[in-house]
């Protein structure tokens, strides 16, 4: 599929950058095809691993049965939102990825990606801690990995000026 340009490309993020704002975010949205072919968006904590984003959820329920039915899919994170009045605005970074998302099957897999989500999390725990509290809660557990297809980042053009160098005097 290809994936339409960005209309103001000016404000287009470097794909770098793109992947430093989803570096430092914490949450993000995750959009799929709910029921009723209505779009579902949620909230979730991530985890990036190259070009994939981890996301742990239930064994069952909306988000679940969405990404069965459908496996394509959108996330967003908002790397920055300030709102100015006085200038009638917001400066704002933010990128959306998207992907197909698919259910890790693989006891490997499942493992590494909920360690990979703990240890962004908590990286400063230890390794014993940090086991003790994915057992506790393993067996409901289900992970998800989202493969990034396409790499939207964007920002708020007084961003983009204040990265410009100033030239003399101006």
């Amino acid at each position: 599929m290809e994936f339409r340009a960005m209309r103001r490309s000016g404000q287009a993020l470097s794909r770098e950058e793109s992947l430093a704002v989803l570096d430092r975010g914490t949450s993000g949205v995750l959009a799929v095809l709910g029921d009723g072919d209505y779009p579902y968006a949620v909230p979730l904590s991530y985890a990036r691993r190259g070009d994939t984003l981890l996301f742990h959820c239930a064994r069952s329920g909306h988000k679940l049965d969405a990404v069965r039915r459908h496996s394509k899919a959108s996330f967003c994170v908002v790397d920055q939102d300030q709102v100015t009045p006085e200038e009638y605005t917001t400066y704002f970074r933010s990128v959306v990825a998207f992907g197909t998302v698919r259910v890790l099957e693989d006891e490997g897999e499942k493992r590494a990606a909920i360690e990979a989500l703990a240890l962004r999390y908590a990286p400063e725990d230890t390794a014993e801690h940090r086991e003790r509290y994915i057992e506790k809660d393993y067996a409901p557990l289900c992970m998800l990995e989202m493969t990034i297809q396409h790499l939207s980042g964007k920002e708020a053009k007084e961003l983009v000026r204040a990265k410009k160098p100033k030239g003399d005097g101006q």
